[in-house]
């Protein structure tokens, strides 16, 4: 069971990176979306949603793993963000770039709640929830940047 978890949490080991694992973890989801995207929406909004209820469950024991708190190596939460944030984008290449740059900057920024979230819940729904507020800032300009460019 601990490999299972540290396998799923570090997302196949890409939370390993010695440098940026965050955004290591996020090209790592790039495949995870690409195999979802055919789905019909509403399949894709309850993978989405299982996919973050495990995500919380894998981020709460892999920090007891690895005795840290919010722990870099944990980027299975990029994963489930980087899913909320393509929400219905049309799959190419542009979009699958937009949400990833997207994504990023509001992982990295943390506009509220995203930010409380990250700093008021010290458990796996706080590690995974910021990750789905900036998800969710990042999947509503990604569909205006697609609709006026």
């Amino acid at each position: 069971m601990r490999r299972f978890v540290i396998l799923s949490a570090t997302w196949f080991g890409t939370g390993f990176s010695p440098f940026a694992s965050g955004t290591v973890g996020t090209l790592g989801a790039i495949p995870f979306y690409l195999a979802l995207s055919r789905l019909p929406l509403p399949l894709y909004l309850l993978t989405t949603l299982a996919f973050t209820l495990f995500s919380c469950w894998a981020a709460g024991l892999a920090e007891g793993v690895f005795n840290e708190k919010d722990s870099g190596k944990i980027v299975i939460d990029e994963v489930a963000g980087y899913l909320v944030t393509m929400t219905a984008a049309p799959l190419s290449w542009q979009s699958v770039l937009a949400g990833f740059l997207l994504f990023r900057l509001f992982d990295i920024v943390k506009p509220q709640p995203a930010r409380w979230f990250d700093r008021s819940l010290k458990n796996g729904f706080g590690v995974v929830l910021d990750d789905i507020a900036a998800g969710i800032y990042a999947c509503l300009c990604l569909h205006l940047v697609l609709r006026f460019l």
